[in-house]
């Protein structure tokens, strides 16, 4: 007997960039867009186009570059926002408008204002209206978890009967335990007389952290479509994560009568990747793509793994793309063998310069470390993207003093606008004084508010991959840098993050709180 098919819409590029400082470039969404469509995700969520001119271009962006998965804008329930968002994914092969409206009582009463009849019209209105740009529409009921049944059945039917496709039930502030959010679910699929003409979704917030199980609750009861994002990325404490969505259910096959289609050896490589264009590193404990998730210290599991493996693995680390070979190049690989490796990562180049500078780089790290792995090579196309993004302060020199009993003194040249400029600075540290020699020279005025450091392979001579969090007047950024020297690496990640915020504090996100 054949099972049904449960829908993966990703909305990594829409939801996902909420996080605070997880803003991405078009060049960067198109990038994780082709991995996800390698990876055989149905529904890309690529942005909101009325958000910004560059969210709209964006969206655009990715339309023309994926082929294969279905390119998805969102849009609010107004006309201004559905004409934005048909323009965005005109070009894709298949493109879909997925529209909201607020139907809590709080909602409704306290932010939009409206009686539940003016909801009702406005919702099916802005339906018929996506309906011109695209055959596939999608509905969603902002804040459905603390909307009441009889309304949410209301609504639901008459926009269904208004061509709604996709009714997507969001979990807005996570507020839902599983069994009240499955019981919802088969409570309106139930009710609802059209229910059977449309696929019912779930988008579910991590607050309370159980996003993933009122999702797996509500494909339970009958839910086909689950909305997630690539390492659990999403405003707050995050969305589902697609990685635990999917191989709960490949896995629990005996449960779930639904899988995916997905080809589920993509999921760390998409999960690295996402992960090195935001700044937010995976935990190593996190289920699926953190580093621990098939480690096995403990005597007693070792033992057990090596007699049988799945004594203690309910799962082959394979399948989700772990590898034990990841050495792929060294400082003698020519060029044709990197551009062939990096076209196996899912990475193209878009002219001969890019790839040739991409090249260079690669060259001066194999001269520094002995063994090229893959995150390394994701690495270098990262930071080479981000100093792209928009280069009016340049790093071009940094030499740092510490001794035991002294204090530590950076000397740091920046490239402003063309203009070379020189400081030196004393502070708690290395990279403490580096950073005080930079803002002698930038003056930002930011705060910062967010220092981490993360290997990105393992051994002495692995670079260190730098995430700096920087806010001022409500804008956020993260810069990233790496380098096989921590203090470098440092500064690369302060000087990325300050041309984010030069290029960003001007840009608005309406789209802040949604769904």
């Amino acid at each position: 007997m054949s099972k049904d098919k449960l829908i993966i819409f990703d909305t990594t590029l829409r939801d996902g960039e909420q996080s605070p400082g997880a803003s991405m470039t078009a060049e960067e969404k198109v990038r994780i867009a082709k991995a996800l469509e390698k990876m055989k995700v149905d529904v890309i969520e690529a942005g909101f186009p009325i958000a910004s001119n560059g969210d709209f271009e964006a969206v655009k962006a990715v339309a023309e570059a994926v082929k294969d998965s279905t390119i998805c804008g969102l849009a609010r329930a107004k006309q201004i926002d559905i004409e934005r968002a048909g323009e965005a994914i005109r070009p894709a092969n298949s493109g879909r408008i997925h529209t909201f409206i607020a139907t809590s009582p709080i909602h409704m009463e306290q932010k939009l204002r409206l009686s539940p009849d003016q909801v009702v019209e406005q919702a099916v209105a802005a339906v018929k209206m996506a309906r011109q740009f695209t055959d596939d529409v999608e509905f969603s009921p902002e804040d459905a978890g603390r909307s009441e049944p009889d309304f949410l059945c209301r609504i639901l039917e008459a926009v269904i009967d208004a061509g709604a496709g996709t009714i997507n039930i969001p979990d807005t502030v996570g507020y839902n335990l599983p069994h009240q959010f499955g019981a919802l679910i088969a409570e309106l699929r139930e009710r609802i007389p059209n229910a059977d003409k449309a696929v019912f979704s779930v988008h579910c917030h991590n607050d309370l952290g159980l996003a993933v199980a009122n999702s797996l609750s509500a494909v339970l009861n009958g839910a086909r479509q689950v909305e997630c994002t690539i390492n659990g990325l999403g405003e707050r404490a995050g969305n589902a994560a697609l990685e635990e969505i999917v191989m709960a259910v490949r896995t629990r096959q005996d449960v779930f009568d639904c899988d995916t289609g997905l080809d589920t050896t993509q999921i760390v490589h998409c999960s690295r990747l996402v992960s090195g264009i935001t700044g937010f590193a995976v935990q190593p404990n996190k289920a699926i793509v953190g580093a621990n998730a098939f480690a096995h210290e403990s005597g007693i599991h070792q033992d057990g793994v090596l007699k049988s493996r799945e004594t203690y693995e309910i799962m082959r680390a394979q399948d989700v793309g772990w590898s034990t070979n990841k050495l792929v190049l060294g400082k003698h690989s020519g060029r044709n063998a990197f551009k062939t490796r990096m076209a196996e990562l899912g990475i193209e180049f878009g002219s001969e310069e890019e790839l040739n500078e991409v090249f260079a780089r690669f060259k001066t790290l194999a001269d520094k470390k002995h063994e090229i792995f893959d995150e390394d090579l994701q690495a270098l196309v990262t930071e080479t993207s981000s100093e792209h993004y928009n280069e009016i302060v340049k790093l071009v020199s940094l030499r740092v003093c510490c001794e035991t009993g002294e204090t530590p003194n950076a000397r740091v040249t920046l490239n402003v606008e063309g203009e070379e400029k020189t400081a030196e600075a004393a502070g708690s540290g290395p990279v403490d004084a580096s950073f005080k020699a930079i803002e002698q020279i930038v003056d930002s005025g930011v705060e910062l508010q967010l220092y981490s450091v993360n290997n990105i392979t393992s051994g002495t001579d692995s670079q260190g991959e730098v995430t700096v969090r920087l806010a001022k007047n409500g804008c956020i950024v993260n810069g990233q840098g790496a380098d096989t020297d921590i203090v470098i690496a440092s500064a690369k990640a302060y000087v990325n993050a300050l041309n984010k915020m030069i290029a960003d504090e001007k840009r608005t996100h309406p789209q802040r709180g949604v769904m």
